[in-house]
């Protein structure tokens, strides 16, 4: 499975965070999490794919394990260390998923993987790399860039992972920066992504819910409309950015995406198609791949507090 020459081609790795995801709604637990979406969504595109991270050794953390590897998702070189595993409480509200709290798990499962040799010519064995500011590999990226894969790391919406500081921090290393800016204007949202290139990143690419994307590679900018889903069928929009970010990036390094080969206007036309359409066949999904399970009775109790509906 590893290397560039699997038996499906190039390849992606997904380098970072996990999580359980509890709609209290629905009473079901969800696998999840930025990094394994995402591979596990290049898995579904046909790409080979695989997770590095850390999961917790309590029986949310092996159920979490299970269902990524019954993906097609290779999971064998991430670790296990004792602690518990994260777990997000939500709900979905006019078929848009909301949060509610976060555990974390505690520092024991929740400290990142640090890339010793052996783990680092893994991840360089693949095509891309994907993380995220909640995956806690900032220390790990430049190392990461200079052994060779393609690196796309996830910003998320929240402020304090876009102050300069930040951004000097990270942009450098990373070949694509996924900013979300639904709350954000045309204009705001194109400042943004001509910062993150100003400061070293590749490209950048900004989802903008029902607005849209646009991608920015420094020297032209491309927008493309969204695939709006109809809100009475539509399961829930957990993962729909990371749908997004996974349809976009295949489509590129099919269309033969490198450092040394950046891609022109048409490739990154065609990768915001692919990815809206990701997007748009991920609002039928519950939660970020399916795979629930009901919420153990205890916690399913202490969910549907003030919080629960």
């Amino acid at each position: 499975m590893n290397g560039l020459n699997g038996p499906n081609g190039p390849n992606v790795l997904g380098f970072g965070d996990n999580t359980v995801d509890r709609f209290v709604d629905r009473g079901t637990d969800y696998p999840g999490g930025n990094c394994v979406n995402v591979a596990v969504y290049a898995r579904r595109l046909g790409l080979d794919a695989a997770y590095l991270g850390v999961f917790g050794d309590d029986e949310l953390g092996a159920f979490l394990r299970a269902a990524v590897a019954a993906q097609g998702v290779a999971v064998e070189r991430s670790v296990v260390r004792r602690g518990r595993t994260p777990v997000s409480t939500l709900h979905v509200r006019d078929g848009d998923r909301v949060f509610l709290d976060y555990d974390d798990g505690g520092d024991a499962a929740r400290g990142p993987l640090v890339l010793d040799p052996g783990l680092l010519d893994y991840a360089a064995s693949f095509t891309l790399v994907h993380s995220s500011v909640y995956s806690g590999t900032e220390t790990q990226l430049p190392r990461l860039a200079a052994a060779g894969p393609l690196i796309s790391f996830d910003f998320s919406d929240e402020d304090e992972y876009r102050t300069p500081a930040y951004l000097d921090r990270v942009c450098p290393h990373v070949d694509l920066a996924l900013l979300s800016c639904s709350h954000l204007d045309e204009s705001a949202t194109r400042a943004l992504l001509a910062e993150a290139v100003r400061r070293g990143a590749g490209m950048a690419l900004a989802t903008r819910g029902l607005d849209g994307a646009i991608a920015y590679d420094g020297l032209t900018a491309v927008a493309a409309p969204a695939r709006s889903a109809d809100p009475d069928t539509l399961s829930d929009t957990m993962g729909c950015g990371d749908a997004f970010l996974a349809g976009f990036v295949v489509s590129l390094i099919r269309d033969g995406w490198s450092r040394h080969a950046p891609p022109g206007p048409e490739a990154l036309e065609r990768a915001l198609r692919e990815g809206s359409q990701a997007a748009y066949h991920q609002c039928f999904v519950e939660s970020a791949f399916g795979c629930g399970r009901p919420t153990p009775d205890a916690s399913r109790s202490g969910a549907w507090g003030p919080h629960g509906r």
